[in-house]
């Protein structure tokens, strides 16, 4: 069933729910682009798709039913197979004696419908749901699969025998044994769904302790008999190209898979400890492009700094924090919206993180020679318009970027420092003189990532004793003044009245969070802020300049986005903190 356009069209300019204005420009653009009004009214920024859902299930007659926080019976669950599920995103929920009523985005898609009808004999209730709901109600597959690949494993496990002392032939049959297979695929498909990035294998003295980050956090995942250690890791340099025979040097490679039409590229590190080789896998899903600036937690005055800056042809655009802080994916969102017919871009990259259609992507193969500073060198001969630079580690890739940001070109990289002020510093110890700086510098972004609350959060109003504490923390009448500014509280709103939010564990989420969001500090280089720069002033005194020009801190930004329910205030601490 499928609402027509002129039912719809009636029933929008009806409820007044849209301006007329709106309305036209999202009906010319559907008919200039050719696709569906529903389509066009999304797309265009005039509805929300999940808005757009309820109003046709009004028009359909069929009700709408909101997913969050229901705790599902897995045997009604389990009657979609979780495959089916999530092509055709269908959650059966509820059973009674003679229908199953199941939540669906599209209800015009009747094929999942036929299946469940002929497996299991129900009248089938269709209902509309929202993204938000449906998502979450996948993830309660996910609760027996731990328990499901877990058998499997162990099953597999019983049957692999140890024997340290095997040769590389005896090791590359090992890691072509069916078991071995069985279990190592089984460990990164179930990484995979578990919407983890990285993999640690550890060997202990009487055991393989297997353990996921999953939202920035290490779980154990489960603990695997010793006796599997060894056709594991072979296994694993194996699909990575490595050396089998090498155990006394660390070792680095990569590999793809697809897992659920899902196309994974993962980065393996294999490092020799006491009780055997220690492996870790870093999860990268290619095509994770896709994002905007404001879903990566950008807002505000932050967000029109970095778009000012991004218009500009020449100057350098830096993202600064630590490992696994989100800098790349950052770099790439902007490279993304930059990425028109009109300009050349160039990046040189260690390692490849995203591949991006008509941007030239380089690696880095310092084995051969081939650096950051040699690769930069000739990215300049490449005639590009705007060049990607993975990160700045030294003296000379520093002096090669802001020469290329000098000459022509808007450069984009990464350092490792604890602030955006902080990076000025680093540039000059790296011998960057202060002037080549300013004639340089466009914006700096300081960034970290905090865990994201689950849609079935709990709502609080803090004592005087954790105003009193987060007072001591953070500047809470800055924050205040930006949340009015944006209009996310009241203007006469105080401390004591802001509801904040805490997790709600074994609710969607097993402990109240779910994915991962940024907290921003975002310096443009102002006229002020040069002046300091030319005078070598601290750090501090650089911060506290952008300070008074309207920069919210990564701490502040947190608490900003802890009254808004995004986070808690103990995750922003937790990851300020680190």
């Amino acid at each position: 069933m499928i609402v027509p356009d002129a039912q719809l069209k009636t029933f929008i300019i009806d409820s007044g729910l849209v301006s007329r204005k709106d309305f036209e420009a999202a009906e010319r653009d559907a008919k200039d682009t050719g696709q569906p009004l529903s389509d066009a009214l999304v797309s265009g920024g005039v509805l929300g798709e999940d808005e757009l859902r309820r109003m046709q299930a009004h028009i359909l007659g069929i009700p709408f039913i909101s997913l969050a926080g229901m705790k599902i019976d897995f045997e009604v669950l389990s009657l979609i197979p979780e495959p089916i599920a999530r092509k055709h995103n269908v959650i059966a929920y509820k059973k009674t004696a003679d229908a199953l009523e199941v939540a669906m985005l599209y209800t015009g898609d009747l094929e999942p419908l036929n299946f469940i009808k002929k497996k299991i004999g129900l009248k089938i209730l269709p209902r509309l749901t929202d993204g938000a709901s449906l998502k979450s109600a996948l993830l309660q597959y996910q609760k027996s699969l731990k328990e499901e690949f877990g058998n499997i494993i162990q099953g597999a496990s019983l049957s692999i025998e140890d024997n340290p002392s095997l040769d590389t032939a005896g090791l590359k049959k090992l890691a072509d044994d069916l078991p071995v297979i069985k279990v190592v695929d089984t460990l990164l498909r179930h990484a995979i769904v578990q919407g983890a990035s990285d993999i640690h294998i550890e060997p202990l003295e009487e055991m393989l302790l297997v353990r996921y980050r999953i939202d920035g956090i290490l779980h154990d995942a489960m603990e695997l008999p010793k006796n599997i250690s060894a056709g594991v890791t072979a296994r694993i340099k194996v699909l990575a190209n490595l050396k089998l025979d090498e155990k006394r040097l660390p070792q680095d490679g990569r590999f793809k898979m697809e897992a659920d039409k899902e196309r994974v590229s993962l980065r393996v590190s294999v490092m020799p400890t006491y009780f055997g080789e220690k492996t870790v896998m870093r999860l990268l899903r290619e095509g994770g492009g896709g994002f905007t600036l404001e879903s990566l937690g950008f807002h505000g005055v932050a967000l029109e700094r970095i778009h000012a800056a991004s218009k500009q042809s020449t100057g350098m655009i830096l993202m600064t924090g630590p490992t696994g802080s989100g800098k790349t994916t950052t770099l790439y969102t902007i490279l993304d919206i930059l990425n028109t017919p009109d300009v050349n871009i160039s990046t040189i990259e260690d390692p490849i993180e995203y591949q991006m259609p008509r941007v030239n992507q380089t690696q880095v193969r310092s084995d051969i020679g081939f650096t950051f500073a040699s690769g930069l060198r000739s990215l300049v001969r490449q005639d590009p318009d705007i060049i990607m630079v993975g990160e700045i580690r030294d003296t000379e890739t520093a002096s090669l970027a802001i020469n290329a940001a000098l000459t022509g070109h808007l450069v984009l990289s990464t350092l490792h420092t604890n602030s955006a002020a902080a990076t000025i510093p680093r540039l000059m110890d790296m011998e960057a003189e202060p002037f080549l700086l300013v004639s340089t510098l466009r914006v700096i972004v300081g960034q970290r990532l905090v865990r994201r609350l689950a849609s079935d959060r709990t709502e609080y109003i803090l004592s005087e004793e954790e105003i009193a504490q987060l007072k001591s923390a953070v500047d809470i009448d800055r924050v205040l003044a930006t949340l009015k500014e944006e209009k996310h509280i009241p203007k006469e709103a105080t401390i004591k009245e802001i509801p904040f939010f805490k997790p709600k564990e074994n609710g969607v989420s097993p402990d109240g969070y779910m994915g991962r969001v940024g907290i921003h500090e975002v310096l443009p280089v102002t006229h002020e802020i040069r002046e300091l720069i030319l005078k070598r002033v601290s750090a501090d005194e650089i911060e506290l300049q952008a300070k008074r020009e309207g920069m919210l801190t990564m701490v502040e930004d947190g608490i900003f986005k802890a009254v808004t329910g995004v986070t808690t205030i103990e995750e922003v601490l937790r990851v300020i903190s680190e």
